[in-house]
């Protein structure tokens, strides 16, 4: 389900007073939810953002393995070419990959203020009925958020291993770019082949947990 434009446009603002103020969480709460933004909110549109960070560091990682295989295939040309487009995928790897974990942490940070100030507000209820069905309601979405915070740390760990593979690469050839180390790269293919595939497959699984939750909250 696509957010409606009320919910796309209250993101939007969010997003756009986030940029601009400074200071502590406890400010830009107070200000964004004068503008009608509420917590529920802002947690949405990290999640999204999330999301879409995730769903572009998958699709680079299997850019750089690509170019990996463009690599150990290599039976003529410029080496020094090779070596830039290797070092340049592997670097735009590690740039989405913080991107990653950047806005995990993001998330982290909103939903436990977020679960921390319903929990609170369970005592202000005059009505034992309507606090019970919140609190109900509070450990149904926190359930909902595990599960997808959990699937989206197992996609953020998945990537280290990546990385260290993509790393080692380059390295290799920025000591020993030669015909001859190009060859002796082959034997790792097959390895960074499973472990990217096993990233990809990681981020997917997040991804669609993301989305769920995300609709949860709309």
């Amino acid at each position: 389900m696509n957010p409606t434009p009320s919910a796309r446009a209250r993101v939007a603002l969010f997003l756009i007073l986030a940029a601009t103020l400074g200071g502590c969480q406890a400010v830009k709460y107070r200000t964004l939810e004068a503008f009608g933004v509420e917590k529920r909110d802002i947690l949405s549109g990290r999640v999204e953002s999330a999301r879409d960070a995730q769903d572009d560091a998958k699709q680079q990682f299997a850019s750089a393995l690509e170019q990996f295989r463009a690599t150990v295939s290599f039976d003529g040309g410029e080496l020094e070419d090779l070596y830039d487009r290797l070092s340049g995928a592997y670097e735009r790897s590690v740039d989405d990959a913080e991107r990653v974990r950047e806005r995990i942490d993001e998330v982290r940070d909103v939903a436990e203020d977020l679960f921390n100030e319903w929990s609170d507000e369970l005592d202000e209820y005059e009505s034992a009925d309507l606090r019970r069905r919140s609190r109900e309601l509070l450990r149904e979405t926190q359930g909902r958020y595990e599960r997808m915070i959990a699937a989206m740390e197992r996609a953020e760990a998945t990537m280290d291993p990546v990385l260290q593979s993509f790393e080692d690469q380059v390295l290799f050839l920025k000591h020993n770019l030669n015909a001859r180390a190009i060859s002796a790269l082959r034997s790792e293919l097959e390895g960074i082949e499973s472990d990217t595939q096993a990233l990809i497959e990681a981020m997917n699984e997040a991804i669609a947990e993301a989305d769920a939750f995300i609709q949860t909250l709309e």
